[in-house]
């Protein structure tokens, strides 16, 4: 496969893009996730605190945002993985892409209310 066949086009570009983006707003939630779930251990009381602001509206915004990070990051993965392993990879790439996005959307309107009921339910009531 020649250099640069995997990200040819303007589709390809933004897609490596988004990867890249999803990648690191990934890493950096794990990466409070991780320092929020140590803070039990020094202090329970600041780690309940900081439980409490993950229980409203905002924060139920950011983990949509996450959910749509996640899912389009493993979507996008497993396409870059069939165009590298697969040898009609290359030439169905395009394809591929917008597919990932199609079956993207469709999870993402799948997870509106699983993921967005909280907020709705802050903002509106039960």
């Amino acid at each position: 496969m020649p250099a640069g066949t995997l990200y040819r086009g303007r589709e390809g570009m933004w897609s490596w893009v988004a990867h890249r983006v999803t990648g690191v707003l990934i890493f950096f939630f794990l990466f409070v996730h991780v320092l929020d779930t140590a803070l039990v251990r020094v202090s329970p009381e600041d780690y309940d605190k900081v439980v409490a602001t993950y229980k409203t509206w905002p924060v139920s915004l950011l983990e949509y945002g996450l959910v749509a990070a996640i899912l389009f990051h493993a979507l996008n993965g497993l396409r870059i993985i069939a165009v590298d392993f697969w040898s009609k990879g290359p030439k169905y790439q395009k394809q591929m892409l917008w597919s990932v996005l199609g079956v993207w959307i469709v999870l993402m309107v799948m997870a509106i209310i699983p993921v967005l009921g909280h907020a709705a339910r802050i903002l509106f009531g039960s």
